[in-house]
């Protein structure tokens, strides 16, 4: 069964479907939304709000690691923008901007909902909290290997 045809109100299958459209395609360009939108009898404009709204919605390509730093008060009370700073120097890009080896991807968030373990930064799909410069480099690293 197709993902839109999952749905009673066809219109709440969208988070879904541009998930997984975003899984296969690795970023949802605007041919992909004009595909969706017409899946779903909705105007792009309509599906570029959707996409643009959630920050798990990428409209460019990332590099193979995907790394957010939240940047929300009790992150930011906690040292989240000197990692910050730390991780743009040490991968040499900005917040937005890609590694030229294509392996790491630099944004901030604005809450990943774990203030109680602040600074918190999510890599992909997994947390990483209470994160120094120090603890930050060796998941880098580990990474890095593969």
């Amino acid at each position: 069964m197709r993902t839109a045809e999952r749905f009673p109100e066809r219109r709440t299958g969208l988070l879904p479907a541009l998930r997984l459209a975003q899984d296969e395609q690795g970023y949802l360009s605007s041919q992909v939304l004009a595909e969706v939108a017409a899946i779903f009898e909705l105007t792009p404009a309509e599906v570029e709000a959707v996409a643009s709204f959630y920050t798990m919605l990428k409209r460019r390509p990332t590099g193979r690691h995907l790394i957010q730093v939240c940047t929300n008060l009790p992150c930011a009370l906690s040292g989240a923008d000197e990692l910050l700073d730390h991780l743009k120097a040490r991968l040499g890009i900005g917040v937005g901007e890609t590694t030229p080896d294509g392996l790491f991807t630099l944004e901030t968030v604005e809450c990943l909902g774990s203030c109680g373990t602040a600074p918190v930064v999510q890599i992909d799909e997994d947390y990483h909290e209470n994160m120094s410069a120090e603890a930050i480099d060796a998941v880098l690293a580990r990474l890095a290997e593969g």
